[in-house]
């Protein structure tokens, strides 16, 4: 998941909040994943004001309790790195919330998609992944052994709260 809407400026880049829309759009996608049937285990968050409100807001609107990690190493990390950081997951975890920044999440989507999945998903991903877009993908094995073009995309969705 990329974060939601974030304010323009903060005192640092990493200090930068997530606006009102950014909330409420994020609220709109916790919402649609609770819906889905979609529970996380866990969340994969970095460390960055506007990814850990992200989370928070997408945890209230599904009414998800699984305890986020915040990374630091995922605010900076590129694609393969980000995959790195998920595959440190735990085995008993069977659903991960990741929640980062673009280009990297953007990327790293499409380097997971192995191309077998829902096909409206992939055009939908294909013309931008925009600020609260979700990428699910069905995985199978153990997080550890996730690899470039490996994961089915099941749905895309971008959180938008009704304006």
């Amino acid at each position: 998941m990329r974060h939601g809407k974030a304010e323009p400026g903060g005192e640092t880049d990493a200090e930068r909040e997530l606006s009102q829309r950014g909330w409420a759009d994020c609220v709109e996608a916790g919402r649609w994943l609770a819906g889905s049937g979609i529970t996380p285990d866990a969340a994969l968050v970095s460390s960055a004001r506007r990814t850990t409100s992200t989370w928070l807001a997408v945890a209230e609107g599904g009414s998800f309790d699984a305890e986020p990690t915040y990374s630091d190493g995922l605010y900076s990390a590129g694609p393969e790195s980000a995959l790195d950081l998920v595959r440190e997951s735990p085995d008993d975890v069977r659903t991960l919330v990741v929640v980062g920044h673009n280009p990297t999440m953007a990327y790293l989507a499409q380097l997971l998609d192995d191309g077998t999945g829902d096909e409206e998903s992939g055009r939908a991903m294909a013309t931008g992944f925009p600020t609260g877009a979700l990428a699910v993908f069905a995985v199978s094995g153990r997080w550890l052994e996730l690899d470039l073009a490996s994961a089915g995309l099941t749905a895309f969705h971008v959180g938008r709260a009704a304006r």
